[in-house]
């Protein structure tokens, strides 16, 4: 992990409104707080200026979809405007994209302790964020100091952002009954855990050995072992909804940020919206060979004309370095909107 002692290349700016039934979050995706330097041995993007517009359901509804209900291309976004985006595009001997076998950036089990194992090479700072390689500096786990502002260094039940469905974000630590403010407050576990059995995989295009946390399908979910459901999240009542509300809370261990969603994700989530201008397929190939020009005439020796224009069509590239969308799974159609309350 690099510490985080330099300030970002620009200043934060971000807008939280509710118009209708859409909570509309503005930012330019510069952190408010201070960042390691980027690049870095483990990760060569500079932090640039984001032009994000995403939008949220002011009353989120749970998905039609259900269990299936997968997250988009990011997870969420903090109150800073900074996204969460836990996915990375690293597959197992660099396997095709497609694969479900991708890396994870953070690992950590009921085993180690509470401090994630960080992957080496991907240079993530104390805030478990690093940069894509357009500019966007993101979160793959707590943010770490962002989380110390808003919580003024206490412990407590602490709301860090929104998810893409519009249900709110809390990190570390809820309420012990769920329904009740005045209970303690506890360090919430979430219900994944190392499989027992061996990956059983060639050894080529699938890994093989024990599980250890270095891929995300090394985890799987058991229902009541911990204090979250599948979604990475449970329903109570929080300092912001008195009433309740269903919300998610980033964990210490897997997945530190969740995976999927509750309710339908807003399509703003996805890697076609977050970079418009981005090459989504990768980095793209070269301009086609010119054609051949004629010399021209001169007073000495004819030096070759121009070429002409190219014929050729550019390439298609591989996946983007570092990060994309989640792990074995595609950005997902969203279900049917939100109904309004």
């Amino acid at each position: 992990m690099i510490k985080a002692d330099n300030e970002p290349p620009a200043q934060n700016k971000v807008t939280i409104t509710v118009k209708g039934d859409k909570r509309i979050i503005e930012s330019n995706g510069i952190p408010d707080h201070k960042v390691s330097k980027f690049p870095n041995r483990g990760n060569p993007n500079p932090i640039s200026e984001q032009k994000y517009r995403l939008e949220v359901p002011a009353n989120p509804q749970p998905s039609k979809a259900g269990a299936s209900g997968r997250m988009m291309s990011a997870w969420g976004v903090a109150l800073n405007g900074v996204v969460f985006d836990p996915g990375t595009a690293e597959v197992y001997n660099d396997g095709e994209r497609s694969s479900p076998w991708h890396y994870e950036a953070l690992s950590s089990n009921k085993t180690m302790g509470t401090t994630p194992k960080i992957r080496s090479g991907l240079g993530l700072d104390e805030n478990h964020g690093h940069v894509q390689p357009n500019g966007a500096y993101h979160y793959h786990g707590i943010p770490t100091l962002l989380l110390e502002r808003l919580s003024g260094g206490e412990k407590k039940m602490t709301h860090v952002g929104w998810a893409a469905d519009g249900y709110p974000v809390y990190a570390i630590y809820a309420y012990t009954n769920a329904d009740d403010p005045k209970s303690p407050l506890k360090n919430m576990q979430s219900s994944y855990r190392l499989k027992t059995t061996d990956r059983g995989g060639d050894g080529k295009t699938t890994p093989t050995g024990k599980p250890d946390g270095s891929f995300g399908l090394d985890f799987e979910y058991v229902a009541g072992l911990g204090d979250l459901d599948e979604f990475g999240g449970r329903t109570g009542v929080t300092p912001e909804f008195p009433k309740g509300t269903y919300y998610y809370v980033l964990t210490e261990d897997y997945p530190f940020i969740p995976r999927k969603h509750k309710g339908s994700a807003d399509p703003s989530f996805s890697k076609q919206n977050l970079d418009a201008h981005s090459n989504l397929g990768g980095q793209a190939g070269g301009p086609g060979k010119g054609g051949k020009g004629k010399a021209g005439p001169g007073q000495g020796k004819g030096g070759p004309g121009k070429g002409g224009p190219g014929q050729g069509k550019g390439g298609f590239g591989g996946p983007p370095p570092l990060d994309g969308p989640p792990p074995g799974t595609t950005p997902a159609t969203p279900a049917e909107p939100a109904a309004k309350k």
